[in-house]
């Protein structure tokens, strides 16, 4: 952290200038501050420094510390201010704020349609909105689904303009435990409602608004997943993940080839990042350097450098992990060119500060964290462990390096690992060594075959020799995926307990690259911290009991708690290793803890189709019946209706005296809007899971 006595800390102000910013954007995130309060807190401090400027030299040195006490706060609320910009529900003109049931909406897509199960779909910017006969300016993003059954939805293309008139509807949570969070997501895309279109209720309108320079980027993606798709054999895992490791082409990827790259430790291969731009950079170094004319102008070899990495970003989506690497090496490159080598840790700072000002959602992004974190635990730790061995051989020692990046890599970035995806791949550093190598020519090679693409015969050559490089990739995953114990799954850590790592890892990084006994002592307490965290989560658990109704589209899902103990009741698509399950049940019984799926719970006893647990009495409906009336009515504390049975809700209650009738998500949401009407005349409790979230009962 030191170089020529100098702190890290003073040779990088960007350091001391990103906290600050952070912290607003935290606080506004947050504390959603008005903008009045914001401008009112930077004018006056920003007013306060201009003053202490004026003051004497013997005073401002004295007072040093209130100079950037008020340095900080200016940026705080610079973090404030972006945050509170950037939300468009802000804006005047945010469609929100300004539709009326009856309006007419014009919206421009903004991207090529995406095929989905049932449906396209596409992001567009709300351009107007008809309203008595005029037109009113708008803004805003939405997400469009048209019908998949019409093929005129086909010719749809970036920049298109579509008239409709349909309400929206708000981006909600699953409301199921340990649910990706997908309307914060969203609400960070600016996006924060979506419309489902059939054929008739939308018009396709004259002219064009797409822009010309993102019109070439997705005809540039285009052309080069067709020679992709010509070129090399068929359209299979290979060309899939060929796609994906160019240019970040998802869309073909089988979810259970990219689970065996995530549980191996190498997913980020196929995931556009700051390694890819890497090894882009070194291959346009060397390109211009072999140019003579462009080699003896340092400006104009800059030029070129820089302007082929910013291309490749964007081509691949511009996501905030290649974004940070091209910011990042447009410092270094500049500042190697002009003879001002800056500190890397400045660099990193500065790049974070630029792009967090551009999108402070940014901070937020799960590629961006990783990112900046590899390379800063990178930087920080990969000489301590390649100096911790000698190597005297010349390819041994090549491996030992990679060994080395790829150990100090994990160190910063395990904690958020666990946090987000709830694993660990054990077997990472094997994988790593393999696979980054032959990951980086494989690159190279579709590189090449983009340059020979023209010339048919040397094309279908280099085209096959990629989809065998990428075939070797693949079972060599595959290989090592279905080794035992190649990942540790079913981790839950909390913020807490994610914090206490971070301070674990770096008071001992710190003991050992400074030998600081009190660093040593300050990580021996948080590890007791740690560890005391996870005992007191683990008896909550033991104690907990509930039942749980999921919420998932088409599929009835049910799951009884006892500790760490559960029974399912369901279907048997929702069985383990189906992309229902991995996406709603596993989360849920991660963050739950349950280890223990038994057939039925000891506190459980389940009779037909009436289920007793614990001092709750449950009734279950998935198909048509029809109750006799009694004399007295049958107590029941819920009644969950699945599958769209045909059912007189109203003879239902003259039968069961029941708290609430829950309707899950395999219902049809007419279906469910019409036993709803029901409970309403009746006074009748309700719960409708596909509106509400997933039905959570606490016992």
């Amino acid at each position: 952290m030191h170089a020529f006595g100098i702190p890290a800390w003073k040779k990088a102000p960007f350091l001391r200038l990103i906290i600050p910013l952070i912290t607003g954007i935290l606080l506004q995130w947050y504390g959603r501050f008005a903008w009045q309060q914001i401008v009112v807190t930077g004018v006056c401090f920003s007013i306060a420094f201009s003053a202490f400027r004026l003051l004497p030299l013997a005073a401002r040195f004295k007072l040093q510390p209130l100079q950037g006490m008020l340095i900080n706060i200016v940026l705080v609320a610079l973090g404030l201010l972006i945050t509170w910009q950037k939300d468009p529900r802000h804006n005047r003109q945010w469609y929100g704020n300004l539709l009326r049931d009856s309006d007419y909406i014009i919206a421009t897509l903004t991207e090529p349609l995406t095929q989905k199960n049932r449906s396209y779909k596409a992001n567009a910017a709300v351009e107007h909105i008809f309203h008595n006969g005029s037109l009113i300016p708008a803004k805003g993003n939405v997400v469009i689904y048209f019908e998949r059954d019409s093929m005129d939805t086909i010719a749809l293309q970036y920049g298109d303009r579509v008239i409709f008139n349909k309400g929206f509807q708000p981006i909600k949570n699953s409301g199921n435990p340990g649910a990706f969070d997908y309307r914060r997501y969203c609400a960070f895309q600016q996006i924060f409602h979506t419309v489902f279109l059939k054929r008739h209720e939308w018009v396709l309108l004259n002219g064009n608004n797409g822009n010309w320079f993102s019109r070439f980027l997705f005809n540039a993606r285009k052309y080069i997943l067709n020679i992709l798709q010509k070129n090399m054999k068929g359209r299979d895992d290979q060309l899939a993940i060929a796609e994906a490791l160019l240019i970040g082409y998802t869309q073909d990827l089988d979810k259970d080839l990219v689970q065996a790259y995530s549980n191996t430790g190498v997913v980020h291969i196929i995931a556009i990042s700051g390694m890819h731009l890497g090894l882009i950079y070194v291959l346009l170094a060397w390109v211009f350097n072999k140019i003579p004319y462009i080699r003896r102008s340092k400006i104009i070899k800059v030029v070129f450098i820089l302007s082929g990495l910013w291309l490749f970003a964007l081509l691949t989506g511009g996501s905030a992990s290649i974004l940070r690497a091209a910011v990042m090496f447009t410092c270094i490159v500049t500042g190697q060119n002009l003879g001002r080598r800056s500190s890397i840790y400045n660099s990193l700072a500065a790049s974070a500060f630029v792009l967090l000002c551009y999108n402070p959602y940014f901070l937020w992004d799960v590629g961006f964290q990783l990112s900046y974190l590899a390379v800063l635990s990178i930087v920080v730790f990969q000489k301590p462990i390649y100096h911790l061995l000698y190597v005297k051989y010349k390819w041994i020692n090549k491996v030992w390096q990679i060994t080395s990046v790829t150990l100090a890599a994990q160190l910063l970035t395990f904690p958020v690992c666990l946090f987000y995806f709830h694993q660990f791949p054990s077997l990472f550093l094997f994988t790593n060594i393999l696979l980054v190598p032959l990951s980086s020519l494989v690159l190279f090679v579709e590189i090449l075959l983009m340059a020979v693409a023209w010339i048919p015969f040397i094309g279908v050559y280099i085209g096959t020799l990629t989809w065998w490089l990428v075939w070797l990739m693949n079972k060599t995953i595959l290989w090592f995926n279905g080794l035992p114990l190649s990942v540790i799954g079913g981790i839950s850590v909390s913020v807490a307990g994610t914090l206490l790592l971070y301070g674990f890892v770096v008071t001992t990084g710190f003991w050992l690259l400074k030998k600081n006994k009190p660093a040593l002592q300050l990580s021996f307490f948080l590890l007791l911290c740690f560890m005391s965290l996870t005992g007191f989560t683990r008896w909550k658990i033991s104690r907990q009991k509930k039942m749980i109704v999921y919420n998932i589209p088409h599929y009835r899902s049910i799951d009884f708690i006892n500790g760490n103990a559960y029974t399912f009741i369901g279907d048997t698509g929702m069985q383990k290793g189906g992309m229902p399950y991995n996406f709603h049940l596993k989360p849920a019984r991660i963050a739950l803890q349950l280890t223990q799926n038994l057939d039925s719970l000891p506190v459980m006893r389940r009779r037909n189709d009436l289920c007793f647990f614990l001092d709750k009495k449950i009734l279950l409906i998935d198909r048509p019946v029809i109750f006799q009336p009694q004399q007295q009515k049958i107590n029941v504390d819920c009644i969950i209706i699945s599958k769209n049975p045909k059912l007189d809700l109203a003879l239902l209650a003259n039968v069961f005296s029941c708290g609430v009738f829950i309707f899950d998500g395999s219902n049809s949401l007419w279906k469910i809007a019409e036993w709803k009407k029901v409970c309403e005349q009746l006074h009748l409790r309700c719960y409708s899971v596909p509106e509400q979230g997933a039905f959570v009962l606490d016992l």
